[in-house]
């Protein structure tokens, strides 16, 4: 199945990281990929044009169906392949609108995520949980979730100030899917600024 599937995606984009990790936690690991420079501008090559016409990364092909737009591929994912892996978005009615209001909580948290309110909010739902962020099951949530704490860390977000949120990333950061979608440039070089270090 994963030899049908090919995803454009660039290094260090957080759109790009969250497809990466549903397709890990769905088992489709070994999928084909073409890395992206951005700097080279081949975002707007002709293979990725013919696809997505926005000339955008991640643009995602299963067979002769194409899916652009980050969150749309990590839904199709789930939802056409349900029964693969790990199941990210539960079928309990009472888990799966608590997994959604998390997902579209992590909107408003990307917008605001630099404040100090908003993070004193998931530092409480991660202390209510004990686990993930929706509950005791790594979800969708999470997969939406954790890679701007991913890259607030990497902006320089101490951890120490929100403990619930550091075992939360430990763990996460420990899982196989996400040694394997890390961003690669990550592992070779700093970040080359760090404007949350001090700051919160």
């Amino acid at each position: 199945m994963a030899e049908n599937m090919f995803l454009f995606w660039g290094s260090g984009s957080i759109p790009c990281w969250k497809p990466m990790i549903v397709l890990e936690e769905k088992g489709f690991g070994g999928y084909k990929n073409k890395l992206i420079t951005f700097s080279n501008k081949e975002h707007k090559g002709e293979d990725v044009l013919k696809l997505n016409p926005r000339g955008q990364v991640p643009t995602f092909k299963d067979g002769d169906i194409v899916v652009n737009e980050s969150n749309a591929i990590c839904e199709y994912l789930e939802c056409t392949y349900t029964d693969k892996g790990t199941q990210l978005i539960p079928t309990d009615k009472a888990k799966r609108a608590r997994v959604l209001q998390r997902m579209h909580e992590e909107e408003v948290a990307k917008k605001v995520e630099a404040a100090k309110e908003e993070l004193d909010r998931w530092e409480a739902y991660l202390g209510e949980t004990k686990a993930f962020v929706a509950g005791p099951d790594f979800s969708m949530a999470d997969v939406w979730f954790y890679p701007f704490i991913a890259f607030s860390v990497r902006m320089g977000l101490e951890l120490e100030k929100f403990p619930n949120m550091k075992a939360y990333y430990d763990k996460v950061t420990a899982r196989p899917s996400i040694q394997k979608s890390w961003p690669p440039h990550w592992k070779e070089e700093p970040a080359k600024f760090s404007p949350f270090k001090g700051r919160i």
